[in-house]
């Protein structure tokens, strides 16, 4: 068998080094170019542009990740947002309502007072607790009672005309008969004419009845009617009513007509008490007895 010396692998190692060598000087030449020429500054630009797709696809996982969360930070917080706003708006809403309503109460309270300044009435005002507008029944419950003088029979009213009359009295509180309830009456007279006729309750709060009127009567349709004082029940020149359309009754031999109230018997928080009137048919209060005290100082002196 033949032995391998080092002359054997002398070749190898001479092709190793060449091709070495051979890198080496076009690594020196290249770099040489690339620094005089920049040849290879272009090559690397158009290398990447035509990476920049695969760059793109590459980080697109990513940045649709990011959005989406961007998104998602971004819609809860216009939801948040939007309650917030919805909340503000509802309770500017119901702000504005209140202060609407109680401009109007002041509105209808300054009504009610400036009317009985017009007039020099010496009025009380109370509020309304309760309204009972049944058919059947037409009351007012109010906030003043016999304990701040208020009586039975004083005569009701507010900014537009008579309402109707106190049937009731506690210590607290007072019950009032409308001028809509169907057992009660009231004298009147045409303003125009000062024809005299009778009002009565129709159980409706938007209706009173006028009946019984003779043919050759003048009435017409839109007359004012005010309380005559007749029966001294209402003191007179009170606003009733006015007259709707004149038709023939059952026996033709009468008209009748409905009646549309002045007075707002389905409104308003507070109403007026007529003071210093007092009807025929109301005994007057007992005197009050004199104090010990009064009647101590009234003995003659010894």
């Amino acid at each position: 068998m033949p032995h391998a010396g080092p002359s054997a692998s002398r070749p190898g190692e001479i092709a190793g080094v060449l091709r070495l060598l051979v890198f080496l000087v076009l690594a020196v030449a290249l770099m040489v170019l690339d620094f005089r020429g920049g040849w290879l500054h272009a090559v690397r630009v158009q290398a990447e542009a035509a990476m920049q797709p695969l760059w793109w696809l590459a980080g697109l996982p990513s940045r649709a990740g990011a959005s989406l969360r961007e998104n998602a930070v971004t819609r809860a917080q216009l939801a948040s947002d939007n309650t917030r706003l919805r909340q503000a708006l509802l309770l500017s809403a119901a702000r504005n309502a209140r202060l609407r309503t109680a401009a109007a109460e002041n509105a209808r309270l300054r009504g009610l007072l400036g009317s009985a300044e017009r007039g020099r009435l010496d009025v009380q005002l109370a509020s309304v607790l309760d309204v009972d507008l049944d058919p059947s029944r037409q009351r007012l419950l109010l906030g003043a009672g016999s304990g701040s003088g208020v009586r039975v029979g004083q005569p009701v009213i507010d900014a537009g005309g008579l309402m109707g009359q106190v049937i009731a009295t506690t210590p607290t509180t007072a019950t009032v008969l409308l001028l809509t309830d169907p057992d009660h009456a009231v004298p009147v007279m045409v303003a125009r004419s000062g024809v005299r006729l009778m009002v009565y309750g129709t159980g409706r709060n938007d209706a009173l009845q006028l009946a019984d009127i003779p043919l050759s009567a003048d009435v017409r349709e839109g007359d004012a009617l005010l309380t005559s004082g007749l029966g001294e029940r209402f003191p007179p020149g009170f606003a009733v009513g006015r007259v709707g359309a004149l038709r023939a009754d059952d026996s033709r031999a009468f008209l009748k007509a409905e009646v549309k109230p002045a007075a707002q018997l389905d409104r308003g928080r507070d109403v007026l008490l007529l003071r210093g009137y007092r009807p025929a048919n109301q005994p007057l209060p007992d005197p009050p007895l004199p104090a010990q005290g009064r009647q101590a100082s009234a003995e003659p002196r010894r």
